[in-house]
């Protein structure tokens, strides 16, 4: 089958197609046909070598990819859901070595999948799940009651945005930062305060929480700059590294999406929140699959709102 990987790590140029053998489902999998795959952060880490440590040992090609959408082709014994072949799913990958979204056909346990989004075009059922499943992990890290007040740097971005939808979905009184142009899209995701992130933001946020916020999420990885903005005993929650240690009782919450690939039930929830409207799909561009390249330059550009996303052609089922 063919994927798109690397072989040694660098920019964007470092992504080219190779051959790969076809997977087969194992127990309590499924393999899916790839239709897309969305484009992340993430993506860029492993291909530039900044997990390089973690792929120490292992075997290139390494195929980059955790967000993908399809329809599964053949399953192995023993399937814990009720997923058949020809089912339309999205599911998400915790790649590894030869093992990544970027791949006509990707196999992953039933617990990883759920059914495409109705209505969700291929690239829109690619482009949220890992994001807002990081944004789900996030909050329920803190576990703040209804009330509370939450504080998301980069709210405008594809975790940050998450963030705000699902936290207002609970019942917190939400805070977002992000750019002057973004204001209206913030707003519209339910955020009850929104700051320009030009602002002097800490005294902004301090404006309009004395004493400091319950919770922060933040996607913008601001660190030390924005930890004076978090009371007393509060909880902040970081997506990368940070070994900061912000002292007055704060609880510090770092978060790694992998730990969650299998947990179906979450997984299954956001899958229905997009369907009832509650999350919106945002799509920032998508690329053929031999372009990734392209998408990657585009991605490292920043400024995204939304995902990038990879096509794989149509072909008709493997016999």
């Amino acid at each position: 089958m063919k994927a798109i990987g690397l072989t040694t790590y660098g920019g964007p140029d470092v992504l080219h197609p190779v051959e790969l053998d076809l997977p087969t489902p194992g127990p309590g999998e499924v393999r899916v046909k790839v239709r897309a795959a969305g484009v992340n952060p993430a993506d860029a880490m492993l291909r530039d070598g900044s997990l390089a440590d973690w792929y120490q040992g292992l075997e290139p090609p390494f195929i980059p990819g955790m967000d993908v959408a399809g329809t599964i082709d053949a399953t192995g014994p023993d399937l814990t859901a009720p997923l058949a072949v020809g089912d339309e799913v999205v599911g998400i990958v915790d790649n590894r070595g030869r093992h990544g979204g970027y791949s006509e056909y990707v196999v992953l346990p039933t617990a990883s999948v759920t059914p495409k989004p109705r209505h969700a075009t291929w690239e829109e059922a690619a482009s949220f799940l890992m994001n807002a499943l990081t944004a789900r992990v996030a909050l329920d890290a803190r576990d703040l009651p209804a009330g509370a007040t939450l504080l998301v740097t980069g709210a405008a971005g594809a975790v940050g945005g998450y963030a705000v939808q699902l936290a207002c979905a609970d019942g917190l009184r939400v805070i977002a930062v992000a750019s002057r142009q973004d204001e209206s899209a913030v707003r519209g995701f339910g955020a009850h305060e929104f700051i320009d992130r030009d602002e002097v933001v800490t005294q902004r946020v301090l404006d309009l929480a004395p004493g400091g916020v319950d919770g922060l999420v933040d996607t913008a990885m601001l660190h030390d700059a924005i930890t004076p903005t978090v009371r007393d005993g509060g909880q902040i929650a970081v997506l990368r590294f940070w070994n900061g240690t912000p002292g007055r009782g704060i609880t510090v919450h770092p978060i790694n999406v992998r730990n969650h690939a299998t947990d179906r039930q979450t997984i299954t929830g956001l899958r229905k929140l997009v369907e009832s409207g509650a999350l919106a799909l945002r799509v920032a561009g998508t690329f053929p699959a031999d372009q990734a390249p392209q998408a990657h330059r585009q991605l490292d550009k920043g400024g995204l709102r939304g995902r990038i996303v990879l096509t794989f052609p149509h072909q008709a089922d493997r016999s």
